[in-house]
């Protein structure tokens, strides 16, 4: 669950379009945007959960391969009539004079043709356009596809689509009409949607500019998926630089097993042979995202070693083709590596969660060390290299995220975009600052604290501690658009995030400690943060609220019969009320026999956390949210934790979302979302 994954598919939710059926591509009448702030918005100058739908959303980016222009789309939405538009912009590394390449959409741009064209998508099929826009056609043989990458040569394409290979009941009984699913095994659901019998394959093809032609499921009759399920992430699929062959991420696994494993692994295929070599099958853990180096002779990819722990420490390797050997590059390192990318053949940078902010690193293939080369108060990354020019995204709590050039001598960054200009103009951001203060068993505890625009020491604040999700995800310098801590503290809170025990980032002992001690020390650090940011002297220790989704979401069940009345309100957001009921009714159960040791019937000593045999202590205010979606928490759990304050007397509200998941995504859902939350908080702690 973690967070750089869960981004990832709310990016891919965002950001879906597609073109005519005819060629060349014709305009056609679009909605109408209007996303320009209003006087009252303006004259209010702080963040709204209106104006949060109002922001420009970068989505993909490609540099080009003279490294000199950057394509990147963005997506805007219209709340009023939820509709999306996503387009093609190009711009120099100096940041001067974006270029719209598209006006009727377009989304996943990639360099053609040495750089002289380019390849997107639009309202479902694959288009070219020349480098200026010019020319926009639509490519012919390819249809219902998800994920394209056109060969380094130009002759090649692979994509992805669904292929059904099971038999619905309908079809069994030859019943079209009846509405019911036979289910003789496990993972007949995962995260937010139901097997519907079909397995995402690859496909590879040739391609002339003009046609997809000759395609070939490199995957046919196989019951399994690449990219892998739930994310789908197309980095699990990669070139070789030759063309002659393909790296990909497949877990060839199915039903019971697959939800009791975390294993996947890389495979090698030769288009020219057809035949494919599992390169990580010594590994019985994650084995993902492979990156060919330049020549070609060797593939990095990000390795965990133990099986059936989704938060084992994601390391670095080197397998080198023609040995057919495996080399820990990151051996030593003690913090997780993402993002993998070719410098030369001999140096590789990678993006790593540390000490709360997100940064790049590079090492060699010698394993000599890991070097941190860039700082600041951000997230840096993803991250892309092409003839020495280096491209990050950059993003902070007090900006969404945008394009930068890091200087390859000094590191230095520079933002390119400026997607959201007009709106920063008018609205006011709220200082960030990095506080220390000891736990308990004295410990130094990180958190971030987001202080109301306009702030003034000489007041006292409501304040909110946030608890982080995961457990074991990074909690640094993100930007969400409905955990979003500028929001939050617009609306006169001052918010304070600890790094506890279990989050990443902070090494693998930091993050391990948590498995099988949901309610230890992790929940001794929140109330450690708590009792320390009550004696500043801004917050006011009277009006205190805990706040926090999924894993957050059980921190804040569990706090409210532990917490002795350090908190006036409570929002728990998609959490774990039941750890019995939760562990039948889950499906990626490799997960709770992690975090809870396995299954309830085996009587173990973790089980003891579970917040349902704590409410006859709960007497604060809490709002509970859930989506009919979610199979990730099932949305029965916060059924049950409503329940249960409401038969114990606690003031309560239960926010349920018929078409929404783990996540709230639709535009109209997040503004509602937004708003009761904002009320709850407002009438208990103002």
């Amino acid at each position: 669950m973690k967070k750089y994954f869960l981004l990832l598919l709310l990016v891919a939710l965002l950001f879906v379009s597609s073109c005519k059926q005819q060629t060349p591509v014709t305009k056609e009448a679009l909605p109408q945007f209007n996303n320009q702030l209003t006087a009252e918005e303006k004259a209010g100058g702080v963040m709204t959960p209106e104006i949060m739908w109002k922001f420009g959303r970068l989505g993909t980016f490609a540099l080009s391969p003279d490294g000199s222009t950057v394509l990147y789309t963005v997506t805007d939405i219209d709340l009023q009539s939820e509709a999306r538009r996503s387009n093609i912009f190009k711009i120099d590394l100096k940041g001067s004079n974006p270029v719209q390449l598209t006006s009727d959409g377009g989304s996943s741009p990639q360099w053609i043709n040495n750089g002289k064209s380019i390849a997107f998508v639009n309202k479902g099929k694959l288009c070219t356009m020349n480098a200026d826009g010019s020319v926009q056609k639509i490519i012919s043989g390819i249809e219902d596809f998800e994920i394209f990458n056109i060969s380094p040569d130009g002759n090649k394409i692979y994509f992805t689509k669904r292929v059904k290979l099971d038999q619905t009941a309908n079809e069994k009984h030859k019943l079209p009409k009846a509405n019911v699913r036979i289910i003789n095994d496990l993972m007949y659901r995962h995260w937010n949607y139901w097997s519907d019998y079909s397995y995402s394959h690859i496909f590879v093809a040739t391609f002339n500019g003009n046609t997809v032609s000759e395609g070939k499921d490199i995957m046919e009759g196989q019951k399994f998926e690449s990219p892998t399920a739930p994310y789908f992430d197309d980095g699990e699929i990669s070139w070789n630089p030759d063309c002659k062959s393909i790296a990909f991420t497949t877990k060839r696994l199915y039903g019971k097993e697959d939800a009791l494993s975390t294993n996947s692994d890389i495979y090698m295929y030769n288009i020219e042979t057809g035949k494919e070599i599992n390169i990580t099958e010594v590994n019985k853990g994650y084995d993902r995202y492979p990156v060919f180096s330049p020549d070609g002779s060797k593939i990095a990819y990000q390795s965990m070693e133990r099986d059936g722990y989704e938060a084992d420490l994601d390391r670095l390797f080197v397998y080198n083709i023609k040995e057919g050997t495996r080399t820990w590059i990151s051996k030593g390192w003690d913090f997780d590596v993402s993002n993998i990318t070719w410098a030369d053949d001999k140096t590789l940078f990678f993006v790593c969660s540390h000490l709360g902010t997100s940064q790049i690193f590079k090492t060699d293939i010698q394993g000599k060390g890991v070097t941190k080369v860039t700082e600041g108060v951000h997230n840096l990354g993803p991250i892309t290299l092409k003839s020495g020019v280096l491209i990050s995204e950059l993003t902070s709590m007090s900006m969404a995220p945008e394009l930068s050039v890091v200087d390859m001598k000094t590191f230095s960054i520079k933002q390119i975009t400026s997607i959201n200009k007009s709106i920063y103009d008018n609205i006011r951001m709220g200082k960030v600052e990095e506080k220390y203060t000891k736990t308990k068993d004295n410990k130094d505890l990180q958190m971030w604290v987001i202080y109301p625009p306009d702030f003034n020491p000489a007041k006292k604040y409501p304040a909110l501690l946030f608890c982080e999700g995961g457990p074991q995800s990074s909690l640094d310098q993100f930007w969400s658009y409905r955990w979003n801590m500028q929001m939050i503290a617009a609306k006169g809170y001052i918010v304070f995030a600890p790094n506890r025990r279990g989050v990443s980032g902070f090494g693998q002992e930091w993050k391990e400690q948590i498995s099988g001690d949901w309610g230890g020390k992790n929940i001794q650090d929140y109330l450690d943060a708590t009792d320390a940011m009550a004696k500043e002297p801004c917050i006011d220790a009277k009006r205190m609220g805990a706040v926090g989704a999924s894993y957050g979401g059980f921190s804040i069940f569990y706090l409210a019969g532990v917490h002795q009345g350090r908190f006036k309100a409570f929002i728990a957001h998609a959490g774990v009320f039941d750890f019995d009921s939760e562990y039948g009714s889950t499906e990626e159960l490799w997960f709770p026999n992690k975090e809870y040791g396995g299954p309830y019937w085996k009587n173990l000593p973790s089980y003891k956390f579970s917040p349902h045999l704590m409410v006859n202590k709960w007497t604060t205010p809490i709002l509970i949210i859930t989506g009919a979606n979610d199979f990730r928490i099932p949305y029965t759990q916060s059924m049950e934790a409503f329940t249960a304050a409401q038969l114990h007397g606690v003031p309560s509200r239960l926010l349920f979302f018929e078409d929404e998941c783990h996540w709230v995504t639709k535009p109209q859902n997040s503004v509602i979302w937004q708003r009761e939350f904002f009320e709850w908080l407002d009438t208990y702690l103002k």
